[in-house]
């Protein structure tokens, strides 16, 4: 049907349309920066495709409750909250406006780094000036190089030789971050002469022994190896220590290395000693091992200040309010859809983490999983060959949230959501570093919508997505005939069920997880369970018992070095409650058997014992593995 409009008619109004858009550029330029709406998962931008995805949608019908101003757009208002942009590679200095030496500038150019972060540029200058630093940078912000283009520099200047021992120490909370920052070091000391080596809990003491002997003059490590080096390994020069890097030191105290810290800091000389000291957050704690740490006066670095939201403009961030009974019927499908992808999935425990990595690959979802209960070189394996990968999935605990630099990560996924706002932040830092861009998601009951709020405050702007209930895949009868047929998967699911009311009863935020408001028969079908197993629970321990089991489980997150499960928190006179509300006997453990064998007799003990090895072994075999 043709136009009746007249050509000069036309002609006006596209005149006037390029005007109204000219002027609103200028309107956004003079604003400081254009505003977006948070990026949304691909295959799923509207309520029409709903029907044909099983990705997160927006939902259409109410706002999210956390979504920040900067994250609304109206047609009739200016932006008010603009989303802050990240400074392109243009507004950034160059390396070469620092009068670094040649083996490192031409080790940098190598590693495709040309300009400097912001974090980068506050920190080095003046950290060259031999001043102390104390930091504090977001995830993802290249803090790595910003304490270790320092210290390579100083090593240099210094001419130090392996004969001259160790002049620099790089501490850190966990394994995999050490081993993180010993690859960039390598690379970064490539064309240097200087030694470089690192201690970690897990791995071969007596060749880390003779390597200390023989002189490493930059050291990685974490807290328990150090302490533990610095105390017995004779021949560890040390005196000529020239700088001491502490990197996430929030972290490396909440996991229950302080003291071992203040000993560390006690042992190396103090004297001329440059140090670095770098925090998320700034806690009692960390000032009081910045007071002990640094010299009078360092130099105060947060290039955070100024943001208005605590995570990077490039990461989509959204939750999914999902019943407990659905909750692994919605991670599987979501999974499934994302197996060309990279994706992590957090939970809060080691058996969780154990027990979902053996139902999905059993289920031909293949996934990788790691945890603080794995040996040393099986974490190793793992974080590389994840690291390698162009696709795939990592199952986790908080042991991968903090610092770890894994490429090319597209979604997070917090299947169990973490206690602090903090944790959140570590977590969804794993992706779109650098400036990349990516995708966050997590998981929610409606019991936990409270949790919002403390996001919102800690300024983290999240969107409300839905699943299409028919677009999810129910395998539910499958995934319990499945249990009910494999005695090993069982034994597994109970104890991953068991860990994850044992973590959700040791949350801080009772009011928002409480673990006495949880349906237990929909939070076991989750698991693949029919009716709920009988599991005890240590829950409400005497006196001092619930910290120490909280410090002994992070602690566990980042240094056990064996298979086994962690001792259960409280004494073997405790009652404990069953997670079907009957009381039961004590403990059973040492203590607990030598109260029965003074009661009953040593002979009826072992009797019992027999007669329930019996038990054991004839289930074992009525069940098909």
């Amino acid at each position: 049907m043709s136009s009746n409009t007249p050509a000069s008619a036309s002609t006006l109004n596209s005149d006037v349309s390029k005007k109204k858009r000219r002027h609103r550029k200028k309107e956004k330029e003079a604003a400081g920066a254009e505003e977006t709406e948070p990026e949304q998962p691909e295959a799923s931008t509207s309520a029409a495709a709903a029907g044909s995805s099983s990705e997160p949608v927006p939902k259409a019908s109410t706002p999210s409750p956390s979504k920040s101003k900067a994250s609304s757009t109206t047609s009739s208002s200016k932006p008010t909250d603009p989303t802050p942009s990240i400074p392109s590679k243009a507004d950034r200095l160059p390396f070469s406006t620092l009068d670094l030496s040649e083996p490192t500038t031409r080790a940098l150019t190598e590693m495709g780094m040309s300009t400097m972060t912001p974090v980068q540029a506050k920190s080095i200058p003046v950290l060259l000036a031999g001043k102390d630093v104390l930091g504090a940078a977001r995830t993802g912000s290249g803090k790595t190089l910003a304490f270790l283009v320092p210290a390579v520099e100083l090593l240099h200047r210094l001419k130090f030789k392996p004969m001259n021992g160790t002049g620099i120490v790089i501490i850190t909370p966990t394994r995999e971050l050490a081993l993180q920052i010993f690859g960039v070091a390598r690379d970064l000391m490539k064309y240097h002469s200087q030694t470089f080596g690192i201690v970690i809990g897990g791995a071969n003491r007596r060749a880390e022994e003779e390597k200390l002997v023989k002189g490493v003059n930059l050291l990685v490590a974490t807290p328990g190896r150090l302490w533990d080096h610095l105390r017995d390994t004779k021949g560890f020069v040390r005196r000529n220590l020239k700088a001491l890097v502490i990197d996430e030191a929030d972290r490396i105290l909440e996991i229950g290395f302080e003291q071992q810290m203040k000993d560390i800091i006690a042992m190396l000389p103090k004297d001329e000693r440059q140090t670095m000291l770098f925090s998320a957050t700034q806690t009692t704690k960390v000032t009081d091992l910045a007071r002990i740490s640094l010299r009078l006066g360092p130099v105060h670095i947060d290039v955070d200040k100024e943001e208005s939201t605590s995570t990077v403009a490039t990461l989509s961030q959204g939750y999914v309010v999902c019943p407990s009974e659905r909750r692994f019927l919605l991670l599987f499908t979501f999974l499934k859809k994302n197996l060309k992808k990279k994706v992590i999935v957090f939970f809060s425990s080691c058996n969780s983490v154990k027990y979902h990595s053996e139902l999905l690959n059993y289920i031909d979802v293949p996934v990788l999983d790691l945890h603080g209960k794995q040996k040393q070189q099986k974490r190793t394996n793992t974080f590389f060959e994840f690291i390698n990968a162009e696709s795939g999935i990592l199952l986790c605990t908080d042991v991968a949230a903090r610092g770890l630099d894994i490429p090319r990560v597209d979604y997070i996924v917090q299947y169990d959501p973490p206690d602090d706002p903090r944790d959140y932040i570590h977590r969804v830092g794993r992706t779109a570093r650098a400036g990349k861009v990516g995708k966050s998601l997590l998981f929610l009951l409606e019991s936990e919508l409270g949790f919002l709020r403390y996001l919102k405050e800690a300024k983290v702007p999240l969107n409300e997505f839905v699943f299409p209930a028919d677009r999810i895949e129910n395998v539910q009868t499958q995934l319990e005939n499945l249990l009910a047929k494999n005695y090993h998967l069982y034994r597994s699911a109970t104890s991953g069920y068991r860990a994850y009311l044992q973590s959700y009863a040791s949350y801080s935020l009772k009011k928002i997880f409480d673990v006495n408001a949880l349906d237990l028969t929909k939070i076991a079908k989750a698991f693949g369970f029919k009716v709920p197993p009988r599991v005890n629970l240590a829950i409400g321990p005497g006196k001092g018992q619930s910290a120490r089991a909280g410090e002994k489980r992070r602690r566990d997150e980042t240094e056990s070095e064996s298979e086994e499960e962690a001792e259960e928190a409280g004494s073997p006179d405790k009652k404990h409650k069953a997670v079907d509300g009957s009381v039961r006997g004590p403990i059973r453990g040492k203590d607990g058997r030598a109260k029965r064998i003074e009661t009953l007799g040593k002979k009826a003990v072992e009797k019992e014992r027999f007669r329930k090895g019996k038990e054991m072994k004839q289930l074992g075999k009525n069940w098909s593995r």
